[in-house]
């Protein structure tokens, strides 16, 4: 025996090995599913194409920006003000493949075929579970398209440069660039979501643009190339597009003055800035900033929904191929039938996710053809993005359980996913905020109403739980006593319904049965791995599985 051998305490066994090299798209029964019921399966090649990176090299890409988080530059080496974000070049390899497949104009440069939003949804979710930060400045650059459209002048030079698929880092002014993103400033310190209290001031000048003098507490993604912000302008509150390079190559009077030391999104910049006089173009009308804004805010509301659909199935994918190599009491623990049951319901509560998402994105999607799916989509939006958001940390946590003590090493990618959880139900409104919204629309939009309710009524007699719940949820709905007090209960069964009619409709009855069963029926726990001893197990995690 060697020295080495006598002196050697350990063979590393029973460890997983990294889950890498996979293709996110081509192993997620589920999604493909989804986005072909629900009208984008033409761009299943392009999606199979990022699906292999985001299952690839990206996955590395991920690790890399999050580990080296952006830092704030505010001057040169001599003392110029240049208020420039350093980032890892991790961070723009993923920016330059989401913008090349499509994450912020995939969409738009479709735009003439049915199911655009579908997909490019699906490319935001495949994008999510490589990296979730650089979804922030994807979002909202996709999300501005139609907010842009009442400036039609700045529509025209700006909008071909926000959907294309070139990604172009450089501080330069719009009119060099060979794509440009867009970023948001709403938030101050004094108001919140509350914006009709926003003090930040828009001044209007002889050459019919605006000096913007104030403040954002909160100013997502700062390196973009251009913002749009709210401010007091003298016919109250307005909408601005303010640059962040003017066009003669001068820095704009925007000053960074630090960035947010977050939770999670480490991969991606948040900051707080003084505007002080800084030039901005007025983006529809005055006092009518909050209508144009909000525009943008309903798409990124959806984005809101897809990162966190996307989030649950990584976690779901981590703890799958970790409990499938790992044994414990003689057993793989994926053959453990407690295990099992926790397994199967994870992959039930990330396929109701997607589900509904895609189906949002429909309804987005058709929206502009169709009066039925506009008037859903604009109170669907706010039910599942509250929903699906309140979901995702508690899934999260459960797959992260999973893997047990090493699910909360950073290696694993968990305690990433962990803390970015919780983002997407704070960020474009918290829970109340949208269950406020429901209510609004409810009241004040019959349309929306009979939308949703049509919805529901269309599965009416397939399942004896849900037939029970949608006559208990129409009668609630009906009570104007205290409404606003019980609108989280009423909005997260509203969420069940929705997604339990889409299971109802996909055409497998057995999970179908079983969600309406779990969800509906009251035969399931407060805790995921709570379903019943009929529960379809195997065809839930089989169905899953195909991803380790």
């Amino acid at each position: 025996m060697s020295i080495t051998e006598q002196f050697m305490t350990h063979e590393v066994q029973n460890q997983p090995v990294p889950l890498k090299d996979y293709n996110a798209w081509d192993t997620d029964t589920a999604l493909k599913e989804a986005v072909e019921r629900e009208g984008g399966g033409w761009a299943a090649d392009h999606l199979s194409e990022y699906g292999a990176r985001c299952g690839g090299d990206l996955i590395d890409s991920g690790f890399a920006a999050n580990e080296n988080k952006p830092k704030l530059k505010s001057f040169d080496r001599y003392g110029r003000r240049i208020d420039e974000v350093e980032f890892h070049p991790a961070y723009h390899d993923l920016m330059r493949a989401s913008m090349h497949y499509g994450m912020n104009g995939f969409a738009w440069r479709n735009a003439n075929r049915a199911g655009a939003h579908v997909a490019r949804a699906a490319v935001m979710y495949l994008g999510a579970q490589a990296d979730a930060g650089t979804g922030c400045p994807m979002s909202m650059t996709y999300a501005a398209i139609p907010a842009l459209r009442h400036a039609p002048d700045l529509a025209e030079k700006w909008i071909p440069k926000l959907i294309s698929p070139d990604y172009d880092p450089r501080s330069l002014p719009m009119e060099e660039k060979t794509g440009c993103t867009i970023g948001m400033g709403m938030t101050e310190k004094q108001g919140g979501s509350d914006v009709r209290a926003n003090t930040t001031r828009a001044i209007r000048q002889a050459d019919g643009s605006y000096a913007i003098v104030g403040h954002k507490w909160f100013f997502s993604a700062p390196m973009c190339d251009a913002h749009l912000v709210l401010a007091q302008a003298e016919g109250g509150l307005s909408c601005f597009l303010i640059p962040r390079i003017l066009p003669d190559g001068s820095r704009n009077a925007v000053e960074v003055q630090r960035l947010k030391d977050k939770l999670g999104d480490w991969s991606n910049a948040s900051s707080e800035v003084e505007f002080q006089g800084a030039r901005g173009e007025l983006v529809g009308e005055e006092g009518r900033g909050i209508v144009t804004i909000l525009e943008m805010v309903a798409l990124t509301r959806l984005d809101c929904m897809i990162g966190s659909s996307g989030q649950m199935r990584q976690a779901l994918v981590q703890a799958l191929h970790h409990t499938r190599q790992r044994k414990a009491f003689g057993k793989l623990l994926i053959d453990q039938p407690l295990m099992r049951n926790v397994l199967a319901d994870l992959a039930l509560e990330s396929e109701a996710a997607i589900g509904l998402t895609l189906r949002v994105a429909r309804a987005i999607d058709a929206a502009p053809r169709d009066d039925h799916e506009a008037a859903f989509a604009r109170i669907a939006t706010a039910i599942g993005k509250y929903w699906i958001c309140k979901r995702t940390p508690p899934m999260v946590n459960e797959a992260q359980e999973c893997l047990g003590g090493i699910g909360y090493v950073e290696e694993t990618m968990m305690p990433r996913l962990y803390r970015q959880a919780p983002l997407n139900s704070i960020w474009e409104g918290s829970g109340n905020v949208q269950c406020l919204d429901v209510l609004r629309a409810l009241r004040k939009e019959p349309e929306s109403r009979d939308a949703l309710f049509a919805e529901l009524l269309r599965m009416k007699g397939n399942d004896s739980h849900y037939d029970a719940e949608l006559e208990r949820l129409m009668a609630d709905y009906g009570d104007p006593d205290q409404i606003e007090f019980r609108s989280r209960a009423l909005v997260e069964r509203t969420a069940l319904m929705l997604q339990a009619a889409l299971f109802l409709q996909s055409g497998d009855a057995a999970i179908a049965a079983e969600f309406c069963r779990s969800r509906l029926g009251g035969q399931h726990g407060l805790a995921f791995g709570t379903l019943g001893p009929d529960a379809p197990v195997d065809l839930l995690i089989d169905r899953a599985m195909v991803a380790a």
